[in-house]
């Protein structure tokens, strides 16, 4: 109950309870860490983020959670795990590379798809955002192109295709993301510890920040951040235009092929 009552109505007060009972009770199928993250959750956005915090370390001492700030629940428990990674340590550094130096192609075509008639972007569907307007334009989702998007943003897709690491990632995303001055997004996990999130700056006014765990930074035009998305992060839009990155999640390097291939899409 109070899991539907969070996820369903947006009812944190009302959901805390149910959530906290369920859990203490330790009745069979209550140590889940769907409860805990959404218990957690709740607590913080109703402005109790020390109790917030005893969950997540709860919910690490139960080993539903890789640790209090790594609350990915569909995980390869071997794999390096660290906040912020550097574009070599991803072992695609040249692929990145080449998105890079293209950035001015892929960054036009993605402020043309703004436009209110040719355009699809779609609002965030996930309930991460506080304050504000966040919009996203998928061109591949679970391993599998998005065709319809990838016609409008035809260089982007055929820069892309020469990035399997990146497109055949079925635990992961490559879209355009764009916020507007004002958003503020809660802090929350990515669902999995087999992907790494890199974001390349399109379109950067000041004012922007990224918090991964306990380090905030900001993005660049031309220029990718890199971090482990399954990490506690949380964003700041205070400027006054909007903000444009292309969001480019990438297999873990430590997955195996056969891992690639057989782990279940998210």
């Amino acid at each position: 109950m109070g899991f539907i009552m969070k996820v369903t109505d947006h009812n944190y007060n009302g959901a805390i309870p149910y959530l906290q009972q369920g859990i203490e009770s330790g009745v069979p199928g209550t140590i889940d860490g769907r409860f805990f993250l959404h218990l957690g959750d709740a607590l913080y956005r109703v402005g109790r983020h020390e109790d917030a915090q005893k969950v997540y370390d709860l919910g690490y001492k139960k080993n539903v959670f890789l640790s209090p700030w790594q609350r990915s629940l569909h995980n390869v428990d071997r794999l390096k795990a660290q906040p912020w990674w550097t574009e070599r340590d991803t072992e695609v550094e040249d692929k990145l590379r080449m998105l890079a130096e293209n950035w001015k192609v892929i960054r036009d075509e993605g402020l043309a798809q703004l436009n209110d008639v040719t355009g699809a972007f779609e609002l965030e569907s996930e309930d991460l955002s506080h304050t504000g307007e966040w919009r996203q334009f998928t061109l591949y989702r679970q391993g599998h192109k998005v065709h319809g998007n990838c016609r409008k943003t035809p260089k982007t897709c055929e820069l892309l295709d020469q990035f399997p690491e990146a497109t055949m990632c079925k635990r992961g995303q490559i879209k355009y993301s764009v916020m507007h001055p004002g958003i503020h997004v809660w802090p929350h996990c990515g669902p999995t510890n087999c992907r790494i999130r890199a974001h390349l700056g399109l379109v950067v006014p000041p004012g922007l920040k990224i918090r991964v765990v306990n380090e905030t930074r900001t993005w660049t035009e031309g220029k990718f951040i890199v971090f482990d998305d399954s990490f506690d992060h949380e964003v700041w839009h205070e400027g006054k235009s909007l903000r444009l990155v292309l969001i480019v999640d990438i297999w873990h390097p430590e997955l195996s092929t056969r891992e690639r291939a057989t782990l279940p899409a998210i």
